[in-house]
């Protein structure tokens, strides 16, 4: 089914809040209603079998949820369990091709069960040492990593010693069995020895966490901050949003806040609103709808269609009738609109307000809305000199909507402000052009790279006067977070005469276009203040809200995460990373492609899965698809090639890259594509998703898709039929993650045919997406530590952990400065992490959420990878990218007094 006619109410969105839970927060909700007074013998055995299905599947029980847990009833835990690891397998994508291991727990579990899950924990142990301990959270060698017998659940050194220490240590602290003989060493384990031959890799178990409420209650908390969102909202975020509405209590209209700052999730919550209430939503409606737009947007949402309204979806899109007295009702708010502001907005939207005019029918209640009436003959193009309706409206009502004549009809509503700022913009006057854009600060900030281009042309080697830098200034403050980032990436990148750039237009995927550009080159000296103009900015937002942390954690590679940008056109993928960023790779030399697509009933469809290789120049050397099937001395190998996927069960195809011969036999790139051969767009398939798998913790004979060994999952959306979801650099052995969609205009079928236009695609999309040309994920963390604390520590790329500190009379910009370029740190080495986290308020910002989980920690944090980090207490409020992007919101206008790194 097309995007653009998807209700967000309907069986294709996942209204399941427990997996909302699960993806947004790596934790499980048990309501305190369903807990018994004391475990249930049958639940503890049932319990085990859990354990063992979630270890396969990479993931562990904490020691609070697994006791909450334990407090089921049997009939109550199986269907906890069979419900969460229904939800990961559907994360992974596993849930087409394997089933769990013990389907009726806890009734008829086999005795093997304890033998099972022990020999999964010593695998792990012997073959990857750095387990999280299921009571603290800590992991690593030093933590002292080993499993309790007879039960095997891992427990770290200091938590024995405390244990023994309070004269506990008779019974496992996560499910109480009576221990044996301590802890078991697992390198004296024979079977574990073997187990872990045969298990391979390396990986840590991602740890549940509990919460204890039912799950209207914990989701709900998530809602105040989508609401709150300033930066368009990715797919996956737009269906949590529905998930939440659906599931909202009666008093949502209440639950809103003053101001919904994004009109797509304001018309959402309206149409939602309306579904609920009919008419008697109209005066919720008529306080928070401003615009005509709006309304528009509203419409969109009521009918099923995403609100954005992106060119085309007017003509795909069937509206939903209206009662009548909601459709007076929109109207009449309408009409409560300034006239030509009204004007101005349908004529933006023309075709979508054409197909709304009929919905609405304005002419029906012409003499009670005689502005959104005279409002739609100027839309229509009608002859108000001929037309019964337009007689009848003109005569009584003189002002600007009286018009007699075409010429008139077409300036209406009009200021000329396009024609203004080219017209000034020609002639070179920059400092008029930036007067006239100050009234529209987003368009001001969008275009300053071109503004900045033309006054380098017109007064080479001069700066922008005083004046100008100020306007400039003035509209950063008031402009969105995703322009000024943008600003911010396009003038502090080195950039040269006739460059590769990349454009990636407004629409429902992310399709890429890049052309050679011979504009003028923006001097660094030029570009120098209006950069620092962005930092003080970003800093000034950053510690805007009055929050302050004792303590801030950030971790080196977010450099090499971009900002998110144009998420409305991201896929849903398992792991969030932004599009453009660079992850290093598994630890292992095997990497496995996956695609999987099932067509629906009656329509055959045909994708391939492809691999084309270049070498270091972007020459290519090779190609592995269905028309050839082995490369090389079998570094890479297709699994063969289906032309149909009917249900139930789809089809599967597998390339299998063997990273270091393919680095031995000259080539350095693999462009990882994905097509339909037969022209269908993926919009229209079932069910279709792609991703890569880490075959180094794949046990040996287990099946061609194993749910652990998934490191990364896309799902194939919108009106498109080519993808490139990744480029990896197998030298480097770094993959950046594209989520790029291109142009198949008369068939993309042979990747050989397009051989050179794909290498040279990849190859600006490499130099697009380079660190110093985007802004960061780095940049949005050290803003928001240097303005909100005087303790920073940043782990470094190599592991090394350094403190850099405020000192008393050093300002916000210079200790940001510092941080910038990571110098000037404290000369004495850094205590411990759970020394210098435990018990404080932190901003935590990591890649990897590898770090222990702190005890008695407040504060928030980010990670894109979970980890023990995850199993936090609820105190430390977990964000995702796009909410530390959401932070840099603009507040009031305001007066700049320093620029960053200045005193």
């Amino acid at each position: 089914m097309p995007r653009a006619i998807t209700a967000p109410f309907d069986s294709d969105v996942d209204l399941d809040l427990g997996s909302f839970l699960l993806r947004r927060r790596g934790a499980v909700c048990v309501a305190p209603r369903d807990l018994l007074p004391e475990p249930d013998p049958w639940t503890t055995r049932g319990l085990v079998a859990l354990d063992a299905d979630l270890a396969r599947r990479g993931f562990l029980l904490t020691s609070q949820l697994r006791s909450a847990l334990a407090r089921l009833s049997p009939t109550r835990l199986a269907e906890v369990g069979d419900g969460l690891l229904v939800r990961i397998d559907h994360l992974l994508g596993a849930d087409r091709e394997h089933v769990p291991l013990f389907r009726r727990f806890p009734d008829a579990v086999p005795d093997h069960a304890q033998l099972f899950w022990t020999r999964q924990i010593r695998a792990f142990l012997l073959n990857q040492p750095r387990q999280p301990c299921s009571h603290c959270g800590r992991r690593g060698a030093e933590a002292g990593i080993g499993a309790l017998a007879p039960c095997a659940h891992l427990l770290c050194a200091g938590c024995f010693d405390g244990l023994t220490a309070d004269g506990r240590a008779e019974w496992c602290p996560t499910c109480g069995t009576p221990l044996s003989a301590g802890t078991y060493l697992p390198e004296d384990n024979r079977i574990g020895q073997r187990a872990a031959l045969e298990f391979g890799g390396e990986q840590a178990l991602r740890p549940l966490r509990l919460i204890t409420a039912d799950q209207v209650t914990a989701a709900m908390g998530e809602f105040d901050r989508l609401l709150a969102r300033r930066t368009p909202l990715s797919p996956q975020d737009r269906d949590d949003l529905a998930a939440l509405l659906a599931h909202a209590p009666a008093d949502l209209p209440q639950r809103l806040p003053v101001r919904i700052p994004l009109r797509e999730v304001k018309a959402t919550v309206l149409a939602a609103l309306l579904r609920r209430g009919g008419a008697d939503a109209l005066p919720v409606l008529a306080e928070r709808i401003d615009t005509a737009t709006d309304v528009l947007r509203l419409l969109w949402a009521w009918s099923g269609a995403e609100p954005d309204l992106l060119p085309g979806t007017a003509r795909r899109l069937r509206l939903r009738g209206l009662s009548r007295p909601v459709r007076r009702g929109l109207l009449e708010i309408m009409e409560g609109l300034h006239p030509t502001a009204l004007v101005e907005d349908l004529r933006r939207h023309r075709s979508a307000w054409l197909r709304a005019g009929e919905l609405l029918h304005p002419y029906e209640h012409r003499r009670r809305v005689p502005n959104v009436t005279a409002a739609f003959v100027v839309l229509r193009g009608t002859d108000l000199r001929t037309h019964e309706v337009g007689r009848e409206f003109a005569e009584p009502h003189a002002g600007p909507l009286r018009v007699v004549s075409a010429g008139e009809r077409t300036r209406l509503g009009f200021t000329g402000f396009p024609g203004r700022v080219e017209a000034l913009l020609a002639a070179g006057d920059t400092e008029g052009a930036l007067r006239v854009l100050a009234h529209r600060p987003g368009e001001l900030v969008r275009r300053l790279h071109h503004v900045l281009r033309v006054h380098a042309t017109a007064a080479p080697g001069t700066p922008l006067a005083p004046g100008a830098l100020d306007t400039v200034t003035a509209a950063l403050a008031r402009v969105a977070p995703g322009p000024l980032l943008g600003a911010y990436g396009a003038l502090r990148g080195t950039r040269t005469a006739g460059e590769r750039r990349l454009y990636f237009p407004r629409g429902t995927v992310s399709l890429a276009h890049a052309r050679e550009d011979h504009g003028a080159v923006v001097p660094a000296a030029l570009a120098r203040p209006v950069v620092l103009a962005i930092e003080t900015e970003l800093l000034r937002r950053s510690g805007a809200d009055g929050e302050r942390y004792e303590v801030a954690l950030l971790d080196e590679g977010l450099a090499e995460l971009v900002a998110p940008f144009a998420e409305r056109a991201a896929a849903r993928t398992l792991v969030c990373v932004p599009r453009g960023s660079r992850q290093p790779l598994p630890a292992g030399e095997r990497l496995r492609l996956f695609l999987h697509w099932m067509q629906p009933e009656g329509l055959r469809v045909d994708l391939d899965l492809s691999v084309a290789l270049y070498d270091e120049c972007w020459q290519f050397t090779g190609l592995c698809d269905y028309t050839n099937l082995v490369h090389g001395d079998r570094a890479a190998v297709h699994s063969g090639d289906y032309v149909s996927a009917p249900p139930p069960n789809g089809a599967t195809e597998f390339v299998d890259l063997d990273l270091a011969r393919l680095v031995a036999g000259g080539s350095r790139y693999a462009v990882v594509i994905v097509f339909s051969y037969n022209d269908v767009a993926f919009e229209q398939l079932t069910d279709a998703f792609t991703g890569f798998m880490d075959l180094g913790v794949t046990p040996s004979g287990s099946p061609h898709f194993h749910p652990r060994s998934v490191r990364q999952r896309l799902d194939l959306v919108g009106d498109a039929k080519v993808c490139v979801p990744m480029i990896v650099d197998m030298a480097a052995r770094r993959y950046t993650w594209t989520d790029l969609n291109t142009g198949a205009d008369g068939g993309f079928h042979s990747v050989y045919r397009h051989q050179a236009e794909v290498g040279a695609l990849s190859r600006d999309v490499l130099a697009h997406f380079a660190p110093e040309n985007r802004a960061t994920l780095w940049d949005v963390a050290l803003a928001r530590a240097a303005a909100c604390t005087d303790d920073v520590l940043v782990r470094g790329l190599d592991g090394r952990v350094r403190r850099w500190r405020r000192g008393a009379e050093e300002s916000v910009g210079r200790f940001a400065a510092r941080l910038r370029a990571l110098r000037d740190e404290e000369p004495e080495p850094a205590p411990a992490l759970s020394e210098l986290l435990s018990g404080r308020r932190a901003f935590i910002s990591l890649v990897d959420g590898d770090v222990p989980a702190p005890e008695q920690v407040s504060g928030t944090l980010y990670r894109l990878y979970p980890g023990p980090v995850d199993a936090a207490p609820e105190d430390l409020e977990r964000l995702t990218a796009g909410d530390l992007v959401a932070g840099l919101a603009p507040g009031p206008p305001h007066v700049p007094v320093m620029r960053a790194g200045a005193d």
